[in-house]
């Protein structure tokens, strides 16, 4: 029989762990229960260079160091004054047995979840997973079951956008900012929330209206003027806002959010383009994330012929940039001329890890399908004089156990909002063409 407190008992899932190797003190002062079928899956994902990958090997280290020679069938304390331990009895009741003729190891950890609860009192016992199925099923045996938490923004509708919109803006605040390029804000008395640093602002009254951004230094509102991005001039308030932040050497961690469509990852590979001189190198890259998650190995051909397809959207972007001028350009030119270099990189996500990125512009495309984890392993690799940009949509994932709250993305926004170095745009509105904008709002 497991040693176990007397408080709650959390039975975790495989994709706990390699969600989150640490994942295992984010329960305070509880039971930590670990299937003994969680540890034989764990071992499949030990080799390899993907995050869950890494994931797999942190957690059996942490696992390693906790225990100290101790027994793990009879416990292991954690720091906070928990427990944990494995239960290696995942012998089903019979009425698992007759409800699930298949075995395998989602209805292993089922039982043990199920066998605790009827020891220990199903109000005392939960399991963890971030398969929403699972935790369907353990709920239909009366079993608590909840996602794992830690990480996820509370409300997703409250997430900041990095803009703001000011009306009814006397005339003279207006003209003051168009004449000296910006306005402190002791002077113009705005009734508005504190900003954050580099956040933009919409100003307007009835006759005429301004963009501005937020200088925490000064205190002040500065003028935000259209500037084009090697050849690409911005179509909306968003756009502009968004070109601003990318071609400002002063912010290193740029994010943007928004449907397909609202040119995201366009205005990115432009900026970069336009501020080409002031980088070693511009890298493009995007996690890959197969369909119906099936791995890339069963494409045909070698490794680059397996990965190009998804980097395609990408060669689609700077196709659209290059295209703006004639081909026998200069600006046409020096792309060729920065791919055939290397200068501008085209990648899989995946090749990036474990590089230190100096004085590199790097935009991270499909963001929200990274873990919170993922996006810290990637601004960590950032060396000086590096620029990272995030983009993506995070209604759109493609993974099974990210959210809209949970992904990298939403982590990103919210923990890095009120940085000096940090700004972000939600772009809302649709610029690529009135078809693709009426599909992304009504489909």
């Amino acid at each position: 029989m497991l040693k176990l407190n007397s408080n709650k008992i959390f039975v975790l899932d495989t994709n706990v762990i390699l969600h989150d190797y640490q994942c295992i003190y984010s329960f305070s002062y509880h039971n930590v229960i670990i299937p003994i079928t969680v540890l034989e899956e764990i071992d499949k994902f030990k080799r390899g260079n993907e995050i869950i990958n890494y994931n797999a090997r942190e957690f059996i280290r942490e696992l390693d160091e906790l225990i100290d020679g101790k027994l793990l069938n009879e416990g292991a304390s954690l720091p906070d004054g928990g427990m944990i331990l494995v239960e290696t009895n995942t012998m089903k009741d019979p009425l698992l047995l007759e409800t699930f003729w298949e075995d395998k190891p989602d209805h292993r950890i089922l039982s043990v979840a199920y066998n605790l609860s009827k020891e220990y009192g199903s109000e005392k016992v939960t399991l963890v997973s971030k398969d929403m199925n699972l935790r369907m099923k353990a709920k239909s045996f009366g079993i608590k079951a909840e996602d794992y938490e830690t990480g996820k923004i509370k409300n997703i509708d409250d997430l900041y956008t990095g803009k703001y919109l000011i009306e009814n803006v006397p005339a003279n605040i207006i003209d003051e900012i168009y004449k000296n390029g910006f306005i402190s804000l002791e002077e113009a008395k705005l009734d508005i929330p504190t900003p954050y640093p580099n956040q933009y602002f919409i100003v307007k009254n009835d006759h005429k209206s301004i963009l501005a951004n937020y200088h925490s230094e000064k205190n002040s509102l500065r003028l935000v003027e259209k500037k084009k991005a090697y050849g690409i001039a911005p179509r909306n308030a968003e756009q502009i806002f968004a070109l601003d932040a990318l071609m400002n050497h002063k912010i290193s961690l740029v994010s943007l959010s928004g449907k397909a469509g609202t040119g995201k990852t366009l205005m990115a590979l432009a900026a970069s383009l336009e501020r080409r001189g002031d980088y070693r190198q511009i890298i493009l890259a995007r996690p890959i994330v197969p369909l119906s998650n099936r791995d890339i190995g069963y494409l045909p051909g070698d490794i680059q012929e397996k990965i190009d397809p998804y980097m395609q959207p990408l060669f689609d972007n700077l196709s659209v940039i290059q295209h703006q001028f004639e081909e026998d350009s200069n600006e046409f030119r020096k792309i060729k001329e920065l791919l055939d270099s290397e200068r501008l990189l085209i990648m899989a996500l995946t090749y990036i890890r474990g590089r230190s990125l100096s004085k590199a512009y790097f935009i991270v495309d499909e963001a929200q399908n990274l873990t919170p984890h993922e996006v810290k392993t990637i601004i960590t690799r950032a060396g000086e004089g590096t620029k990272v940009v995030f983009a993506g949509d995070p209604y759109q994932i493609d993974t099974p156990y990210l959210d809209s709250r949970s992904n990298g993305l939403t982590y990103l926004i919210d923990r890095m909002k009120g940085q000096e170095i940090y700004a972000h745009i939600t772009m809302e509105k649709g610029e690529r063409s009135h078809l693709a904008e009426l599909a992304s709002n009504l489909l």
